[in-house]
Order: C-alpha cells, then sequence, then structure tokens
C-alpha cells in the first residue's frame, strides 16, 4: 500500500448511489476536495474566510480501480507530491475500510493566491511547515 501522511474516514451516504449501483464518480472528487480543505483548515491553519492567501484548484485528476456503493465506508489517504514557491499537488488516495483495498487514486493541484488581486503568492511560514509535514516521496 502505498504511503499516506494524514488520514480520514468517509463513510458513504445513501444519496451517493446512482442508478448503476455504486457511488457515482463525482463523490470520489467531492471526498478528495474535502479531505484536502479540511486538513488544510484543521492542520495547517489556513484561514477560508479571511486569510490574505487563498488555494485555487487549476488541476484535478482521479483514476477508478473499483466500485463501492451504500452503505461502504472509505479510508481516504492524503499526501503532497510536490511542494513548488506558489503551488502544491496533493496525492489522495482511497481505500475500502480495510485500507489495503485501492478504489481511486486522484490528485489536486493548487496555486495560492493573494485573495483580492488573485494573483499567485508564495507558500511560505505555518502553510508550508504544514505541507512539507505531509510532503512523502511516492
Amino acid at each position: 500500500m502505498t504511503s499516506y501522511a494524514y488520514w480520514e474516514t468517509v463513510p458513504t451516504r445513501w444519496k451517493d448511489n446512482d442508478v448503476y449501483g455504486h457511488v457515482n464518480n463525482v463523490v470520489h472528487y467531492s471526498v478528495m476536495d474535502t479531505i484536502i480543505n479540511r486538513w488544510l483548515i484543521e492542520r495547517a491553519g489556513l484561514d477560508i474566510h479571511h486569510g490574505a492567501t487563498i488555494g485555487l484548484c487549476v488541476e484535478s485528476h482521479c483514476n477508478y480501480h473499483g466500485a463501492v456503493a451504500f452503505p461502504d465506508v472509505l479510508k481516504a489517504g492524503l499526501r503532497v507530491g510536490k511542494l513548488g514557491r506558489t503551488s502544491v499537488r496533493y496525492e489522495i488516495g482511497m481505500f475500502r475500510e480495510d485500507g489495503e483495498t485501492l478504489i481511486a487514486e486522484g490528485h489536486f493541484v493548487h496555486v495560492f493566491v493573494a485573495r483580492e488581486s488573485r494573483r499567485p503568492a508564495e507558500i511560505t511560514g505555518t502553510l508550508r511547515e504544514a505541507l512539507a509535514g505531509i510532503h512523502l516521496a511516492g
């Protein structure tokens, strides 16, 4: 199993299932977006409402390896694959509750920008330290 630095347990919901009887692909993207932003807020101290810097998603991708359906429970792992001056690539793995069976893996790229100007802003201080803390060689 690939190493991830941060883990969350994610229960599926009844409404996540589609007409084909499995969790719809858009839910995988929602899980990735949620684990990233929860980590940024709770672990890296990002102030999404009033902070001078915000992260904008400029790229996302997901590869699907298996299906899940309600009431399955997922384990989602997060790590930083690349940490640049103004951008970061997050890598996310979604596994069955056993933590061994890979369901999907994907990535998001955030470019950090000044809230007002929307111009790229250097990742510094506590945020950079926190991101460096989950930067694992893949």
